[in-house]
């Protein structure tokens, strides 16, 4: 049974029934979690069914006009109460610190409800600062803050290098924690380990050198510069941090691991899967966490396994963990996923990020709750040796299933991303990867608008698979093929780029805007709160006229 909320509402006194309007009938109250610039919304209203949507409006408090948000679809999952509500959706590009009214209508009825939420503030109110220098044994913190008093531990100026002989530079067994400003160098196993903690803020530091070695020569799957099993762990905070060069890299998918026979027969495929350290790893929390304007990379020797990612693909949490925000990131250097949003992914939000020299930029099998949103994300140069068992070039998102296709029961939207193809070594399309002869992985319950999906000449932009189901692709600009009967306004062909294009490893900024004259410009079609500023945008992560693009840790206003 879904999780619901019921409202108690006060009955119409009898004397005014007849002479006063009968009001719009009121339902199961809402729900509403919100992180700095998205607002996830939950709602089980009477009546709800398949062929109705749930329409969204938005204003700030206190303004007259409503805005339109994308509508909320009606998918109840069975099993599991995770999904907290048949109707699931976001609303996106919000300002922080900012209190939002929002009505819901069940389509097509006179159901509605209305509700009011606030974003998060980025100013955390600090009640008491602790000042840390130089030191070379692990930082344990178990002294918490308060709500409206966080515990400022600040490190700025100061390095923790624990020499290989602490498993951890710092460890968090306290709540209501900023972490600021810190250079850690050489733990053992984790960068800073999460334990059973809750509004922890980690910004402003730079972390390298942590990982155990094998006797293989590769690192440890999962030790990372920020991690965590806990699966009470909730609303993390990780900006503005360097997290680069693990001691040990990850196997390619050229290199058999033995490590890998603890969890796959010898003769098994997965016996390549690379295994190694990670840049961010939280397993199967309760989520609400934000990621963003961090450098995660490495260099030849030690490159990640995935650089975001941890949890099971088969479940109904995974990583990042439900209503999470993953933006303005810049992430390279790893032999398999950059980011791996997997397993329940319910109101998971990834936009905005440049993601290159990965195997496959974004994972998402499956998706078991969502929704889960993808969009304005860029990648750049993919990569694997041409010894890897399955190419060379993973797929942009993976798609597909985690071994059953059961758990392929959330819904995707994919809208203006772009795949470049920097001298032919960019990812794949949707779903598709280096074989042009694969018909792909199977894609259910996905929406795109707006992509740019260029791949190598004769390979698909999307999967073609015969069990492909619950698809709508449209207004993409693809450079292969796709399923027929889609893409009714979509284009075919290559993109054009404008004369200042490219990106920028310096001052991490990119320009990726169509020439006017290319397939693409002001070809796309305006997508409610994702894509609105115009009836005709551009295909693609970047709109024309709009300023550069910036990630990592001079990204967004400070």
């Amino acid at each position: 049974m879904k999780a619901r909320w019921l409202l108690c509402l006060m009955a119409i006194p009898l004397m005014f029934a007849s002479c006063a309007a009968s009001p719009p009938p009121q339902a199961a109250q809402p729900k509403a979690i919100s992180t700095f610039e998205c607002i996830g919304l939950y709602w089980s209203p009477p009546g709800g069914g398949a062929d109705k949507r749930v329409l969204v409006a938005y204003r700030k408090q206190g303004a007259r006009e409503w805005k339109e948000a994308l509508p909320m679809k009606y998918n109840p999952i069975k099993g599991t109460d995770e999904d907290l509500a048949d109707y699931r959706g976001s609303i996106v590009n919000l300002k922080p610190g900012t209190k939002y009214e929002i009505k819901l209508t069940l389509e097509g009825t006179a159901t509605t409800t209305r509700l009011s939420a606030s974003t998060w503030s980025e100013h955390f109110p600090v009640g008491k600062t602790v000042k840390v220098g130089d030191r070379s044994t692990a930082l344990i913190l178990t002294e918490s803050g308060k709500p409206d008093g966080y515990l400022l531990i600040d490190g700025r100026g100061a390095t923790i290098d624990v020499d290989d002989k602490a498993d951890s530079c710092i460890e968090v067994r306290a709540n209501y924690i900023i972490i600021r400003g810190f250079t850690l160098k050489n733990a053992k196993k984790y960068g800073i380990r999460l334990y059973d903690c809750h509004d922890v803020v980690i910004e402003d530091c730079d972390i390298s050198g942590w990982g155990e070695v094998t006797k293989y020569g590769f690192g440890v799957d999962y030790q990372a510069g920020v991690y965590s099993t806990s699966h009470a762990l909730r609303r993390v905070v990780v900006q503005r941090c360097r997290i680069h060069d693990p001691r040990s890299g990850a196997n390619n998918w050229g290199q058999k691991n033995p490590i890998n026979a603890t969890w796959t027969p010898l003769d098994s495929p997965d016996m390549y899967h690379p295994s190694g350290p990670q840049g961010i790893a939280f397993e199967e929390s309760e989520g609400n966490h934000v990621i963003r304007y961090n450098e995660i990379f490495s260099h030849p020797g030690h490159y990640f396994n995935d650089i975001l990612g941890y949890g099971w693909n088969s479940s109904y949490r995974g990583f990042p963990g439900a209503d999470s925000d993953i933006y303005g990131n810049y992430l390279a250097n790893n032999w398999d996923d950059g980011i791996e949003a997997e397993g329940g992914d319910r109101n998971v939000r990834i936009w905005n990020n440049y993601l290159e020299e990965v195997y496959g930029p974004i994972a998402n099998a499956a998706n078991s709750i969502g929704p889960l949103y993808i969009w304005q994300n860029v990648s750049g140069r993919c990569y694997s040796p041409p010894t890897s068992i399955y190419g060379q070039y993973g797929p942009f998102i993976k798609m597909g299933a985690a071994g059953d296709f059961s758990w392929m029961t959330g819904h995707t939207y994919v809208f203006n991303n772009t795949v470049l193809q920097p001298n032919g070594e960019g990812a794949g399309g949707l779903g598709t990867g280096s074989n042009p002869d694969w018909d792909g992985r199977v894609i259910r319950h996905c929406t795109t608008r707006n992509n740019i999906l260029h791949v190598r000449p004769g390979h698909r932009s999307i999967s073609v698979n015969s069990r492909n189901s619950d698809i709508d692709f449209d207004y993409d600009l693809c450079s292969g093929s796709y399923p027929k009967g889609q893409e009714a306004h979509g284009l075919k062909g290559t993109p054009t780029y404008g004369p200042r294009f490219g990106f920028d490893r310096k001052t991490m900024r990119g320009n990726f805007q169509l020439s006017p004259k290319s397939l693409g410009y002001r070809a796309g079609v305006r997508i409610p709160n994702f894509c609105d500023g115009s009836e005709h945008p551009d295909m693609g992560a970047h709109q024309s006229g709009a300023p550069d693009m910036q990630y990592g840790v001079r990204a967004g206003a400070r």
